[in-house]
C-alpha cells in the first residue's frame, strides 16, 4: 500500500506553519512564515488576518510541492485560540484587524461585568472567568467599533470566527462556517455542559447568534478544500485549539495525564476525563476534545508570556540575535544573581488573572548584563509553571510527571529548570511540535488512518527525561525570590 501523508496547519501567534506527517505520525517536511504583530495602544495586540492567510497559504503550497505532497490525503488545523475576527459572508473580506488573545482592551468591561455579579453565572456555564483573554468581549468590541458592524451582523451579513474558522472559510471558498468544540469552549459564549451556544451568554455579551459558526467534533468532516486554493481538493478532517491539540499530540488521554506547552505563552493542561472539575484556585475548566459526540474535559492554567519574553529580548531590546543563543548565555552563570523578570507585558494570567499588571525586572545591579536578563527570562517560565502546579495541587490533584513541548523546550536549560522548580520528572518527546501532531492525529482519526486513541499512544516517543537536581533549600530560595517579585508587581495595581 502506498504511503500517505496528512497536512497539519499550525497557525500560531507569531507564525504559521504547514507540516506534512507520514503514516507513522512523523514530520516529513515543514514550512514556516512569521507575520507582524501590531500594538496600537497600551495592552492592545492585533494581527492582520490577510497576512495570516497569506502565510498559511504560502506555507501549505510549499510543503505540498514536496514529492510527499502528492500523497497528501487530508488536512488538520490547529490555531491560536480566542483571537477574534469578523468577515463579510458575501465578499469574504475581513473587517479590520483581528484582536489577539493577549489583547487587554476590554479589561474595563470585564471589571464592570464582575461588579454586576455576572462572573459566577459565566463560570458555571463556560468554566472560564470574566477576562479580556476570551473572545466574547473582543467580538463585542468589534461589533461596536467597526462602522455598521452591529447592524450588518444582525442582518446576517457577517461571520465571526476564531482563526480556525477563518482558515476553514478561506480553504473551502466560503462554503463552510464551522469550528470545533475546543475552540468554541474558549469564547465565553459556549455552554460546555450542554455542549451548545448559550442564549443567556449571547444576551449578556450582546452577540447576535447569526454570526456564530456551527460546532463540530474535533475529528469530523469539515468539508473539502476548494481545488483553486491548494491546487487540489482535500478533506479537512480535524480541528482543535492549539493547547488541546498539544494535549492530543502528547497522548494525554488518561484522566490525570498532564502536559505543558511553551510557545508565545505557556499552557498547563490536565485531562480530567468525563468530569468537568471546578477549580477553587482560578484555573479554567475547558473542553479537552470532543470525539464521536462525547466530551472529555480538562483543567488548564494559562501563562500569557513565555517564548514572547525571548522574542522581546531579540526584537525589543535587541540584546540577542536568535533564541538559540539563550541557552549558552543562561549557562554562563552559576545562578540568577538575584535577577527576576515578571513578564506581565499583557497582564498576569492564571492563577492571578490581573489584566492591568505590567512587567518588571527586579534585582538589577551595576554589573547586571545580557546573561542575567536572558536567564531571568528563561527562569520566569519555570516559576510561572510552578504557580500553576501549586494551584492544581491546592485543588487536590498533583501530577506525578509532566510532558513538555513547544519551541522553547528544545532548550535543555529550560527543560531542566522546569524539572528543578516543579520538583517532578519532565519528559520531552522526540517530536516537540505537538500542536501540529495533534491536528494531524485528529485528521487521521476522522479519515480512518488510525482507529483509536490507543493507536495514537503507540506513536508517542520520548526524547529526554529530566529529573529534579536542585536541593530543596535552593529551590525554595529561588521561589521566595519569585514570589516577592510577583507580589511587588501586584502591589502596584
Amino acid at each position: 500500500m502506498a504511503a500517505t501523508h496528512i497536512l497539519a496547519i499550525d497557525q500560531g501567534t507569531t507564525s504559521s506553519r504547514a507540516i506534512l506527517f507520514d503514516d507513522k505520525g512523523m514530520p516529513v517536511v515543514t514550512a514556516q512564515r512569521e507575520f507582524k504583530q501590531y500594538y496600537p495602544a497600551d495592552g492592545w495586540v492585533e494581527h492582520d488576518p490577510e497576512e495570516i492567510w497569506f502565510t498559511v497559504l504560502a506555507s501549505c503550497k510549499e510543503v505540498l510541492a514536496h514529492p510527499a505532497g502528492a500523497t497528501c490525503i487530508g488536512i488538520g488545523i490547529t490555531n491560536q485560540r480566542e483571537t477574534t475576527l469578523l468577515w463579510d459572508r458575501k465578499t469574504h473580506e475581513v473587517l479590520g484587524r483581528a484582536i489577539v488573545w493577549q489583547d487587554r482592551r476590554t479589561a474595563a468591561l470585564c471589571a464592570q461585568l464582575k461588579a454586576e455579579d455576572h462572573e459566577s453565572m459565566v463560570t458555571a456555564k463556560t468554566g472560564l472567568l470574566l477576562d479580556p483573554y476570551f473572545s466574547a468581549t473582543k467580538l463585542g468590541w468589534l461589533l461596536d467599533n467597526i462602522p455598521e458592524a452591529r447592524h450588518r451582523a444582525e442582518r446576517g451579513e457577517l461571520a465571526f470566527g476564531t482563526i480556525d474558522s477563518f482558515i476553514l472559510w478561506r480553504l473551502t471558498g466560503g462554503k463552510v462556517h464551522a469550528t470545533d468544540a475546543t475552540n468554541a469552549s474558549r469564547t465565553l459564549l459556549y455552554n460546555i455542559h450542554k455542549d451548545q451556544w448559550d442564549d443567556a451568554l449571547l444576551q449578556l455579551f450582546r452577540i447576535p447568534s447569526s454570526v456564530l459558526p456551527e460546532v463540530k467534533d474535533s475529528a469530523d468532516d469539515f468539508g473539502m478544500s476548494d481545488p483553486t486554493v491548494l491546487g487540489k481538493a482535500l478533506p479537512i478532517a480535524g480541528i482543535a485549539g492549539d493547547q488541546q491539540a498539544a494535549t492530543i499530540g502528547q497522548c494525554c488521554f488518561a484522566s490525570g495525564a498532564c502536559k505543558s506547552t511553551y510557545g508565545t505563552g505557556a499552557f498547563l493542561v490536565m485531562n480530567t476525563g468525563a468530569k468537568a472539575l471546578v477549580s477553587k484556585n482560578r484555573l479554567l475548566t475547558t473542553i479537552c476534545y470532543r470525539l464521536n459526540g462525547k466530551i472529555t474535559y480538562a483543567l488548564e492554567g494559562s501563562i500569557f508570556v513565555a517564548g514572547a519574553a525571548v522574542q522581546w529580548l531579540r526584537d525589543g531590546l535587541k540584546i540577542i540575535r536568535t533564541a538559540a543563543e539563550t541557552e549558552a548565555l543562561a549557562r554562563s552563570l552559576h545562578n540568577n544573581r538575584g535577577v527576576y523578570l515578571v513578564p506581565a507585558f499583557t497582564g498576569l494570567g492564571a492563577p492571578y488573572w490581573e489584566p492591568d499588571a505590567r512587567g518588571a525586572i527586579f534585582g538589577l545591579t551595576r554589573d547586571t548584563g545580557v546573561a542575567e536578563l536572558v536567564r531571568a527570562a528563561l527562569e520566569s517560565v519555570a516559576y510561572q509553571t510552578q504557580d500553576l502546579l501549586e494551584a492544581m495541587q491546592e485543588d487536590g490533584i498533583a501530577p506525578a510527571s509532566l510532558r513538555i513541548d513547544g519551541g522553547m523546550i528544545r532548550n535543555d536549560f529550560v527543560a531542566q529548570m522546569l524539572a528543578d522548580i516543579l520538583g517532578v520528572p519532565v519528559d520531552r518527546p522526540i517530536v516537540t511540535e505537538t500542536t501540529a501532531v495533534g491536528a494531524a492525529s485528529l485528521a487521521a482519526l476522522s479519515l480512518g488512518c488510525v482507529t483509536s486513541l490507543s493507536d495514537l499512544e503507540q506513536r508517542w516517543q520520548r526524547d529526554c527525561h529530566f529529573t529534579p537536581e536542585l536541593k530543596p533549600k535552593e529551590r525554595e530560595d529561588l521561589l521566595v525570590g519569585w514570589r516577592n517579585a510577583v507580589r511587588r508587581v501586584r502591589s502596584r495595581l
